[in-house]
């Protein structure tokens, strides 16, 4: 019996035909996939927040302009008041800190949000509030209708490609000019 193929630390890219407003046009990052279902963050989606707004509301203070200014992303339709924090994998242990591969980490508590206000946290993150969720079989059942395409993460693409650009980024890796896929036309 062969082991199931799963999906963690890979860019989820939405075709142009999914319709979903949650997840057109969309690159998520998949945090854990398992039988039990998938968990994801979108990554090319602003919520127009940036972080000094998430700092102030948690009374978290920082004298940085270039950390008050990153952007906070939506990270998906479920749970949108909860934060997530994608990070380049380092020494220190945060308290609520899933691994991902030997890069990348996904934590949701507040000590790592306070040392990124102090210049003490990891060079590469990205913020987001919410993420995106699949239960047992849909994601895959989703990949097989063709709404879906997946690669391996890239982390340039995740931290450092310019936001209009990653779900075009992602579907490049794969050799696809995605901007040139077609919606179905139906059937007759």
């Amino acid at each position: 019996m062969t082991s199931p193929h799963y999906l963690d630390n890979q860019f989820l890219i939405a075709m142009p035909s999914l319709a979903d407003a949650n997840f057109s046009h969309t690159v998520s990052y998949i945090c854990q996939h398992n039988a039990e279902g998938a968990l994801a963050i979108i990554i090319n989606r602003p919520t127009g927040m940036v972080l000094s707004n998430i700092f102030e509301q948690m009374g978290i203070d920082t004298s940085s302009q270039k950390i008050q200014q990153i952007p906070v992303f939506a990270g998906g339709p479920v749970q949108k008041e909860r934060g997530f924090i994608i990070h380049e994998k380092d020494s220190t242990s945060w308290d609520a800190s899933i691994s991902i591969s030997d890069t990348t980490r996904l934590t949701s508590s507040r000590d790592i949000l306070e040392a990124i206000a102090q210049n003490e946290g990891p060079s590469d993150f990205l913020i987001a509030l919410g993420y995106a969720g699949w239960g047992a079989g849909q994601l895959e059942e989703e990949i097989l209708s063709n709404a879906w395409l997946n690669t391996p993460c890239q982390q340039e693409i995740l931290y450092h490609t310019p936001v209009k650009q990653r779900w075009s980024e992602a579907a490049n890796q794969l050799g696809i000019d995605i901007n040139q896929l077609t919606t179905p036309a139906g059937h007759a």
